[in-house]
């Protein structure tokens, strides 16, 4: 095979419309731009957002709080949660709260929350836990492993 050889894919390729050439075209005379006015010049431009002088609305709303674009999102599961789901001596980790329905998806981690009671020995394996959710889960006979 050689480069001349080489072709689109069939379909691909569609020809360029070009407007305002003559009236066989259908985009002809105003060449689909309407009558006159800033919209129908060459180079018109108007930025995204302007409102022909009104105050635009991204500067009529309040402005206030700050999103942290580089904030990691992290799933949080309670003790809890985790006794009532998993039989004791089962090995709990993302793909294991995903099939039971405790989390939805792993996001950035899953953390471990020491909230409420936990009876059975499991060894569970999650990005962080809490402090709390750390000594119950141990003092229930189980592990928690940072994954």
């Amino acid at each position: 095979m050689r480069i001349h050889d080489l072709s689109p894919a069939p379909g691909s390729n569609k020809p360029v419309k070009r407007i305002g050439r003559g009236p066989a075209s259908g985009q002809g005379k105003t060449a689909g731009k309407g009558h006159k006015g800033q919209k129908a010049r060459a180079g018109r431009g108007m930025r995204p957002g302007f409102e022909g002088g009104q105050m635009p609305l991204q500067r009529r709303l309040p402005k206030r709080g700050f999103n942290n674009i580089f904030a990691k999102e992290i799933a949080i599961v309670n003790v809890s949660a985790l006794n009532d789901a998993f039989e004791a001596g089962s090995v709990v980790d993302a793909a294991a709260l995903i099939e039971k329905g405790l989390v939805k998806k792993e996001l950035d981690g899953i953390k471990v929350l020491g909230n409420g009671e936990i009876t059975k020995a499991l060894t569970v394996k999650a990005s962080a836990f809490s402090k709390e959710a750390k000594a119950k889960i141990e003092a229930a006979g189980g592990t928690a492993e940072v994954a």
